[in-house]
């Protein structure tokens, strides 16, 4: 299981723990935030692949700003997949 803590850029939250396991994302946990969105975010995506998560969250944009809570989601997906590859 691979474990990180990502700190989101450009949104009202400031910080998604998350933990990974064989492609699989097992638990994310959001601090700030919307909380009631970013809960139920969370635990719709417990249980999901790591690739669909990014193919169905990715480039979501919150209001006027480039990116959202389940983008930076996305960012950190994709950081784990980095580290899990080297």
């Amino acid at each position: 299981m691979i474990k990180i803590s990502y700190k989101p850029k450009g949104t009202c939250s400031s910080n998604i723990e998350l933990s990974v396991q064989e492609g699989i994302v097992e638990n994310v946990i959001f601090t700030g935030g919307c909380n009631g969105n970013l809960q139920g975010i969370s635990r719709l995506v417990k249980g999901m692949k790591v690739e669909d998560v990014i193919v169905r969250l990715e480039s979501i944009r919150c209001g006027a700003r480039l990116t959202s809570c389940p983008d930076q989601l996305c960012k950190a997906l994709k950081l784990m997949e980095q580290i899990e590859n080297s």
